[in-house]
């Protein structure tokens, strides 16, 4: 695949979920994902308005995809059961324990569009080699090492928090943290609140650079934020969309897992009519039987699946067999 020069998304289609990373020569600014079947914030879609809070105009309706929507500026006179045009705001949000509603507004007909793409790119077939590898593995991880340090992003309900360890002078290991939470937030598509909990820094003039420095890192992305307090904390908002990996991870690991193994049996190399996918134990459940067929039509091998419980559940392997 020809270098590139110029920052551009790529988009990768694969089992289960479309991955998109954002190139810049051999470098990953971005990352995104959605998994198959989502109602995706833009999206639009029909809707059956099944309830109204009263004295608002906002209420609940059903979605085509079978799940519930909480939805905005409801025209005056609209009654439960009416039949709606609304577009996604913003997906649902799995929680530990909960699930989140989407979020949808109601738009008239005339301002209805055709559904557009998950991204402006390029389709490929196969991102460049070990790129979404990285960015998927430390967002298993939750961490990313800078110089000196590492952060560690841990995401709650009420926001997604970024801790920063590391050895050195507290203004030294702040600055240093900085491009690895700039990279962090674009890696793992992290979005709504978010603090950051940076060392604390007594002067205010090394405050003010920590300040300074990441505001040139989170240049062209948008958000809002605080200064940084006497305790070393920032806090940052931006347009929450939908979840991010690190969500995903945080609720569906073995989710995740399962269609990171596809990927793995999908790229798998060499020559034969079998392959053979080793996998956890707890991942041969969340492999669905019409995952395992598109695998064996798009590689078109037979497919056996295989359970190791000394793998982790982050470590499939994949080989074509002779037989």
């Amino acid at each position: 695949m020809p270098e590139r020069t110029a920052p551009e998304w790529l988009i990768e289609d694969g089992i289960g979920e479309t991955r998109a990373l954002l190139i810049e020569g051999e470098q990953v600014l971005a990352a995104r994902l959605i998994w198959s079947g989502e109602l995706r914030a833009g999206e639009q879609c029909k809707a059956k308005l099944t309830a109204k809070l009263a004295g608002t105009r906002r209420g609940v309706a059903l979605l085509d995809n079978g799940s519930e929507a909480l939805v905005d500026h409801l025209p005056p006179g609209v009654t439960e059961g009416q039949m709606l045009d609304v577009t996604i705001t913003r997906a649902a949000l799995a929680e530990r324990g909960r699930l989140k509603r989407a979020q949808a507004r109601v738009v008239s007909g005339e301002a209805a569009n055709p559904q557009s793409p998950l991204l402006n790119g390029t389709n490929v077939r196969h991102f460049p080699t070990g790129l979404w590898e990285e960015v998927w593995h430390a967002a298993s991880s939750t961490s990313l090492d800078f110089p000196g340090g590492e952060i560690l992003v841990s995401v709650t309900p009420a926001m997604t928090v970024i801790d920063v360890d590391g050895i050195g002078a507290p203004r030294d290991v702040a600055l240093a943290a900085v491009p690895a939470i700039a990279r962090a937030l674009r890696w793992f598509d992290i979005a709504g609140n978010i603090g950051i909990d940076f060392p604390t820094l007594a002067a205010k003039a090394d405050r003010r650079a920590v300040d300074e420095a990441l505001d040139a890192a989170l240049a062209g992305w948008p958000h809002e934020g605080t200064a940084m307090n006497g305790f070393g904390f920032v806090q940052l908002v931006a347009r929450l969309e939908g979840p991010s990996l690190l969500h995903r991870f945080a609720t569906s690991r073995v989710g995740m897992c399962a269609r990171y193994a596809l990927r793995i049996a999908e790229r798998a190399e060499g020559h034969g009519p079998l392959i053979e996918l080793r996998v956890h134990p707890a991942l041969k459940a969340k492999l669905k039987p019409e995952w395992l067929t598109e695998l064996a039509r798009r590689t078109g091998r037979e497919v056996r699946v295989e359970t190791d419980p000394a793998l982790a559940l982050e470590a499939p392997s994949a080989q074509i067999i002779s037989t």
